[in-house]
């Protein structure tokens, strides 16, 4: 499985707006893409929301999502340390 240190921030687009999305991101984790990840203004502050992709129930489903909470944890850390660059 691929390191921490292999994953990075390959695109990110801010908002300048009211909105609780502060942030689309893409992040490349060894030779793989994930797009659509957002950074989120929650009520304890920013969090990482995983890409979700609406289904014929009318519910949104995450489309990729860490196995683990660690990896769910370190993924954050390196997204948001590139929003708040």
């Amino acid at each position: 499985m691929a390191d921490v240190q292999e994953v990075k921030v390959v695109r990110l687009h801010r908002f300048d707006s009211d909105s609780k999305t502060k942030a689309f991101a893409d992040i490349a984790i060894g030779d793989f893409i994930v797009k659509g990840l957002r950074v989120v203004e929650g009520k304890k502050g920013l969090f990482l929301s995983m890409p979700q992709e609406k289904s014929k129930d009318g519910k949104y489903y995450d489309t990729f999502s860490p196995v683990t909470q660690e990896a769910r944890q370190a993924l954050a850390q390196v997204v948001l340390a590139a929003y708040q660059e």
